[in-house]
């Protein structure tokens, strides 16, 4: 997986470093060896750490994991591991049996069985079915868990795969059907047909029986884009094909096919979510949007007349308007309805609304709390008369509570948490929280604004003093924080003492798009300062000291966590820096980085590069500065996240003589880990690191 675009320039002549860039070289790959030694040493040679593996592996592995399941018609599918199978097993069952303590489940096909025949390490990357049968599908399979990925043709009935069927290379490619011999493909047709971000940006029209280099193509994107694709909308009645570029991680200029075949471009707003709803349009904004002298805030979901919209007209209904504490957090559709997840300070809560002629009524509906609610619609409109058109399922998790499922109707009020026949599925507890509480608190950040968080706290035996805590964050690309529930955090972490925390960094969705852009680009900065004042507040509340405080996060939460420890060494004690951007010199020229620009800035234009080298990690690193022994973790089968990130920012420290303990799994992707066994391990080496460095 030798990393092919990552050109240098003059100002990368000062970085010795540049040969770990080389994935799988044998320089780098016995330099990667040689530091995973030392790191096995120092944290696996005791008796503690075999037994926290065998503890995490066993709440991984349990057979009371709620299975997450995808309908298509009768059946509903999920990709279950454990430790008979791994990698795998993809299984199917009708609803009535799921429903059941004891589902009987149909393997659909083994990954173990699979790689051991074939001899090759597959990680299961999801699979593509044709309605309204499913018995044709698509499946992906990653080498290693990396997102590159080969698609081969599967028959669900025979359960094989499909002899001269579709197969598609390694690539990171993405599929839809648009019948049972045709389909879209965009993929790596050879030079030239990607993207600076090292995606697709060509669809071609592929029929069966003919070569993959004789496929048409049908659309193209620019070599700047992060990537293009399209999307099938198969809704009988309603069936509509989209072609889409993507501009840049938030930007898409979207394509209506008409009959005929000609492209209609949509006039929406760029940075909006678009979706059809049978007959209605449906625009979740991301910024202010004034169509017909009307403005339409950021973070609204607005609804109107799919045709009437097409032809001109800009009637918007405003279905959710944010506040400043609420904002939308997904959607799903029944047949019938609209199912909305919000956010309230964090809290999940859940809308309910249908569409009555042209407009839709309803609002919230009562459901339980306070934590996070998950919402997915059961409809299959390919089902005739289909009995599960209003059905969904609703979930339930916070910090203490265990993950709980149940199967809902839109007609019937939501059940109660303590409603236990309502709930199909319940997980046990993984670990015991008797004593244990959750308290929501706010930091004041540099700028004066207010930052949540939340604290797990074990129980108290006496007079409350400082802990070893753990806090946590992401802080970017939109994504939210809400609570969860972790067995394995809380068996190697909170039961034994340790404070939990979850900072709601700027950055992030909690609030809603504006949250988010107030630390893009030029602002990055803020989100390290909100990490700052949680840290500063956690230690002025007397939770903690710095020298008990460690904090953990991956992918840009690896960013957070390295600008952090960089940028205040004197505020912590231990730092787990999982698969991070730290090098944001040249972040966008590795792997997929160029897609991130619109979150970071380019570091080619010299005003961006002012505001990134302030906190790029591997910049910011003294030879006469104190830090914290770090533990960076990464993978080499991360095809997102360059694996040099870490390798590079290890070594510069070693160099300038800083502690720090450095291990990379050979496996795993951008998730670190490809099976079970593979997670405990890491999960267990952080755990053990953090035990070392923080005491308890």
């Amino acid at each position: 997986m030798t990393d092919t675009h990552s050109p240098t320039t003059a100002a990368d002549a000062n970085d010795p470093y540049l040969w770990l860039e080389a994935v799988d070289s044998a320089e780098a790959l016995a330099w990667v060896r040689q530091q995973n030694a030392l790191t096995e040493k120092a944290l696996t040679e005791s008796h503690d750490f075999v037994s926290l593996r065998q503890d995490l592996l066993a709440v991984l592995n349990a057979q009371d994991r709620i299975p997450s399941v995808t309908r298509r018609g009768e059946w509903f599918y999920n990709l279950w591991q454990d430790a008979a199978h791994p990698r795998g097993l993809w299984r199917r069952t009708p609803l009535a049996s799921y429903s059941a303590p004891e589902p009987a489940w149909d393997t659909v096909l083994d990954l173990d069985a699979l790689g051991a025949a074939e001899g090759e390490n597959w990680v299961w990357a999801g699979a593509t079915t044709l309605p309204p049968t499913h018995q044709r599908c698509l499946i992906s399979l990653s080498r290693g868990g990396a997102d590159a990925h080969v698609v081969r043709e599967f028959d669900t009935v025979s359960q094989q795969f499909v002899v001269d069927g579709f197969v598609l290379p390694e690539a990171k490619s993405s599929v839809d059907w648009i019948d049972a011999d045709t389909l879209y493909v965009a993929t790596d047709f050879g030079p030239g047909s990607m993207t600076e971000s090292g995606y697709a940006r060509i669809v071609k029209r592929w029929s069966r029986g003919t070569p993959l280099s004789a496929a048409v193509t049908v659309f193209e994107g620019e070599v700047s884009d992060v990537w293009a694709g399209v999307s099938v909308d198969d809704t009988p009645g309603f069936e509509r094909t989209f072609f889409l570029r993507a501009l840049d991680f938030y930007r898409k200029k979207t394509w209506l096919q008409q009959p005929g075949g000609a492209l209609l471009a949509l006039d929406v707003p760029d940075d909006a979510d678009v979706d059809f709803f049978r007959d209605t349009l449906l625009l979740q904004l991301r910024s202010d949007w004034r169509p017909a002298g009307v403005t339409y805030p950021s973070g609204a979901l607005l609804a109107t007349d799919a045709a009437a919209y097409l032809a001109g007209e800009r009637n918007m209904q405003v279905v959710f308007a944010p506040t400043a504490t609420r904002s939308l957090a997904g959607m799903s559709t029944t047949r019938d309805h609209l199912l909305l997840s919000v956010l309230d300070n964090v809290v999940g809560q859940m809308e309910l609304w249908r569409k009555q002629g042209s407009t839709f009524i309803g609002g919230p509906v009562p459901a339980p709390g306070p934590g996070t609610l998950g919402l997915g619609a059961l409809h299959d409109p390919h089902t005739p008369n289909d009995p599960l058109a209003e059905a969904y399922f609703l979930s339930y998790t916070d910090f203490l509570t265990p993950d709980s499922l149940a199967l809902c109707d839109t007609a019937r009020p939501v059940p109660a948490l303590d409603d236990k026949a309502a709930w199909i599925k319940s997980r046990r507890p993984q670990f015991d929280a008797r004593g244990m509480q959750v308290s929501q608190h706010h930091a004041r950040s540099a700028d004066g604004t207010a930052v949540p968080y939340f604290v797990v706290s074990p129980p108290q035996d006496g007079v409350a003093t400082p802990r070893p805590t753990l806090l946590y964050g992401y802080g970017g690309f939109e994504v939210s924080l809400e609570p969860w529930y972790s067995g394995t955090q809380g068996r190697a972490w909170s039961s034994h003492g340790g404070v939990w925390v979850v900072a709601n960094l700027r950055g992030g969705g909690e609030f809603g798009p504006a949250w988010h852009q107030a630390a893009t680009g030029a602002g990055k900065q803020r989100c390290f300062d909100d990490f700052h004042a949680v840290a500063e507040d956690l230690i002025a509340r007397g939770i903690t000291t710095p020298a008990q405080l460690g904090i953990m996060g991956g992918s840009n939460g690896g960013l957070l966590v390295g600008a952090a420890f960089t940028q205040r060494p004197d505020l912590f004690g231990a730092v787990v820096c999982q698969v991070p951007l730290l090098d944001m010199k040249r972040y966008h020229l590795l792997l997929a980085g160029a897609s991130w620009m619109a979150e970071y800035g380019d570091p080619d234009v010299a005003e961006d590069w002012a505001a990134i080298q302030r906190y790029s990690p591997y910049h910011n690193l003294h030879p006469g500065r104190r830090y914290p022994k770090v533990l960076f973790t990464t993978s080499t089968r991360d095809d997102r996240v360059h694996p040099a990130h870490a390798r590079k920012m290890a070594a510069r420290m070693i160099e300038q003589g800083h502690p720090l303990l450095y291990w990379e799994n050979i496996e795993g992707g951008h998730g670190g880990a490809a099976d079970n066994g593979q997670r405990a391990h890491l999960q267990a080496l952080e755990f053990s690191y953090l035990w070392q460095q923080l005491g308890g």
